[in-house]
């Protein structure tokens, strides 16, 4: 599980330093690069609901192994130097990380049903760990080999996840094939529920604030002096000042006021933090504890998500049914985000209406987060 995690950002969250060498070895327009951010987002939405069905028939563990194998197809498929292998690449790798998303919260359910914030806890760190770790690697080692190379090196983790999930194919394999109908609980459509599509609401707007922030803050930083290397650099430490949350968040989330207390740290990390950018801030040490906030934000923003999924249901069908329907609405809203910013500033040639359009949706956020909370279980 935790090596399936350790791929469900790294391909996207690698892009962002090598974005200048991808328009230049692809000869690409600056304001096509957020595709390459987009694209995952929006092959998301497509195909959430239909892993559900799938995994419905075949069980979530073949489901992940079958699909996940695009991933890697994908990876190797856009080191091509050609822009539709790219662009085609992209979506392969879309939906294998999508099979993930979608899936291992509701094998957590499923496998770890005593220890939902530990399986949690193991699943989001391992994500955002090898997520940030990769955005280092990238600014590393393209200033060393090929574009093509990084890409390839970048990609290996995906092989070895695939490698070590070979033994969970012996689960339900054969009765989710044999009897599925018997398999799926009968509950009420989450898409029917009000719950449902606040969860949706949070999560998407969650995805949009992140995948925004990592594709365009290194240009935001490069706007009060910072280094492009150093600019990736704050871009890796916002990513991993998250991964504490990965258990603070689960610990605190049954506790008296736990979730009003995260809500208002994440609004200090989305909202009052990423407003500062619009200041003349020339200080690494200011912009550093900045991106650090952020970070902060971030991390308390997925794991609230990925817990609303396992937290607010009562049987793993019933998770990846919640789970495919955030990812599928939620993510087209997040998909708009990357375009949308870069286009914004193309137009206006600053990135102020960028910042306070992003700290709009961040307040939108909080204030689903707040409703979640008080509402109850999704109705079996």
């Amino acid at each position: 599980m935790m090596m399936i995690a350790a791929n469900l950002r790294l391909p996207i969250t690698f892009i962002p330093p090598l974005l200048t060498h991808i328009e230049k070895t692809f000869a690409l327009p600056s304001a096509m690069a957020g595709l390459l951010t987009s694209i995952p987002l929006i092959t998301f939405a497509i195909f959430s609901p239909i892993i559900v069905r799938l995994a419905q028939h075949w069980g979530n563990e073949l489901t992940v192994f079958l699909l996940f194998f695009l991933l890697i197809v994908g990876s190797y498929l856009r080191i091509i130097p050609a822009v539709p292998a790219l662009f085609v690449g992209t979506f392969l790798i879309g939906i294998g990380i999508d099979s993930g998303n979608v899936l291992v919260p509701a094998l957590i359910k499923d496998h770890m049903a005593d220890n939902l914030q530990l399986g949690t806890s193991l699943y989001t760190l391992s994500m955002l760990l090898i997520g940030a770790i990769g955005t280092a690697l990238a600014g590393l080692l393209i200033s060393h080999i090929s574009l093509g190379a990084t890409m390839a090196m970048l990609s290996v983790p995906s092989i070895l996840a695939l490698l070590t999930w070979l033994p969970n194919l012996k689960f339900k394999r054969q009765s989710a094939l044999a009897t599925p109908k018997a398999q799926v609980p009968h509950y009420q459509s989450v898409w029917h529920q009000s719950l449902g599509w606040l969860i949706t609401l949070f999560f998407g707007l969650q995805a949009l604030v992140y995948y925004a922030m990592i594709t365009w803050i290194p240009s935001i930083l490069v706007t009060h002096n910072v280094s492009t290397l150093n600019a990736s650099n704050l871009l890796t430490l916002l990513q991993l000042s998250g991964l504490p949350l990965s258990f603070a968040v689960p610990y605190l989330f049954n506790k008296k006021h736990g979730v009003t207390i995260l809500l208002g740290v994440m609004t200090l990390g989305y909202v009052v933090a990423p407003l500062a950018f619009i200041l003349p801030i020339h200080s690494l040490a200011l912009l550093t504890t900045l991106c650090v906030i952020a970070g902060i934000g971030a991390g308390i923003a997925f794991n609230l998500a990925v817990l609303f999924f396992t937290e607010k249901t009562t049987n793993p069908f019933q998770t990846a049914a919640v789970s495919g329907m955030a990812q599928s609405a939620g993510y087209l809203l997040a998909a708009v985000g990357p375009i949308l910013f870069g286009y914004l500033q193309q137009f206006t040639h600053s990135w102020t209406p960028v910042i306070w359009l992003l700290a709009l949706f961040a307040v939108g956020l909080t204030l689903t987060g707040f409703v979640i909370q008080r509402r109850g279980m999704i109705v079996d």
